[in-house]
């Protein structure tokens, strides 16, 4: 099963809560690299496996999101760990003020606070700057498909039913090996097939031809697009 596509993804996550160690640790070393860029964020530093407490509760922390990750909430995978594990690390980071038990006069308490502010800023930033990078990225994709941002804007569906419609036949192509596969070669959608797997007819097809794809691109690499995935509503 592979875990590059949300369908594997899910299969190793519900194999992990029902206690499946060996598919949480499989998890887990596919993502140690997410873990160590997220701690590594949050603390401003480099940090090393074995050494540093930030990378212990990091991956701690994982191992509870896998536990209590539900996908049914529509939020991506990776979103809900980024969450947890800051929000341990920030309990920790509370944890390690308090057990100095030092009282701070007021400069001292000053430069803690301008510390978490510049801490909160730097995260910001650098999630603003990976959101754009992963337009860049998604961006320069559509461009082999004569798609651009702009495009997507215009033909977005209004209607839930109809969003609904066209997700469901973006999962179908992501999701689907001979599908994804006809998608990545001829650069266009197999009509025939989606028509016929999907029930959906072919003028909807064309018509939502370019959110089809842009959809399908972001299912199949959820790894690659944390952040733009939020903005679409797997339902």
């Amino acid at each position: 099963m592979d875990l590059a596509t949300d369908r594997g993804l899910l299969v190793y996550i519900r194999r992990s809560q029902a206690g499946d160690h060996t598919a949480l640790e499989r998890l887990i070393d596919a993502y140690r690299p997410f873990i160590m860029k997220t701690a590594a964020q949050y603390s401003k530093r480099m940090l090393e496996w074995g050494h540093d407490d930030e990378l212990s509760i990091g991956l701690m922390a994982f191992d509870s999101a896998v536990c209590t990750y539900d996908p049914t909430k529509k939020v991506p995978f990776l979103s809900y760990c980024r969450v947890v594990i800051i929000n341990r690390l920030k309990d920790y980071t509370r944890t390690q003020v308090k057990q100095q038990a030092v009282p701070l006069d007021d400069q001292d308490l000053s430069v803690y606070l301008e510390g978490q502010i510049a801490q909160e800023n730097y995260l910001k930033e650098t999630i603003e700057l990976e959101r754009r990078e992963e337009m860049e990225r998604l961006e320069g994709i559509l461009s082999d498909y004569s798609i651009g941002f702009e495009d997507l804007v215009e033909v977005s569906p209004r209607h839930r039913d109809s969003r609904q419609t066209l997700l469901q036949v973006a999962r179908k192509l992501a999701h689907t090996d001979e599908l994804w596969k006809f998608l990545i070669v001829k650069k266009q959608l197999p009509l025939n097939e989606l028509e016929r797997s999907c029930g959906v007819k072919r003028k909807t097809l064309e018509r939502g031809r370019k959110f089809i794809i842009a959809s399908a691109i972001i299912m199949a690499n959820l790894d690659q697009f944390i952040h733009l995935s939020s903005y679409v509503h797997f339902n």
